[in-house]
């Protein structure tokens, strides 16, 4: 259930978000906007939130949020717009806004949810961590 609630607050976030960097700045349809806002939303959240976030921590995940955003909408901007003006400063304007909800999803999930990538994983007996052996061949041209 805490992850149906962060992802439809990365949605509504991120809807939020391209309506006033696609909408009201560059007149995206209310289709573009709703389709940017979920690819974003599944591709953030199941690569960034759940396999990179707990490997690499909140502050690069931030960063690669940023260059996620960037490059979808960059991608699907070419493919939707046919203006670089509205791909490029869409792009950048999204990815800026985009990192700023980001910061309070990422201290929300590392808090009260754990990701599904960890879940899965066993646990680590440390008893076995390490091998203690002798050599079977010594060198021998040491003094001893």
């Amino acid at each position: 259930m805490k992850h149906l609630n962060i992802l439809f607050i990365k949605f509504v976030s991120s809807s939020f978000i391209f309506l006033i960097s696609l909408g009201l700045l560059f007149n995206a349809t209310f289709l573009e906007i709703i389709s940017f806002s979920l690819i974003v939303t599944i591709i953030s959240y199941f690569f960034g939130d759940q396999i990179m976030l707990p490997r690499i921590g909140k502050k690069s995940a931030v960063v690669l949020d940023f260059f996620l955003v960037y490059f979808i909408v960059w991608v699907f901007g070419g493919v939707l717009f046919h203006s670089y003006l509205m791909i490029g400063w869409g792009s950048i304007i999204s990815a800026t806004l985009f990192v700023g909800s980001e910061l309070f999803v990422h201290s929300y999930i590392v808090k009260n949810v754990k990701p599904l990538s960890l879940e899965k994983q066993r646990g680590f007996n440390q008893s076995f961590a390490f091998e203690f052996a002798e050599e079977q061949h010594p060198n021998p041209d040491k003094d001893e």
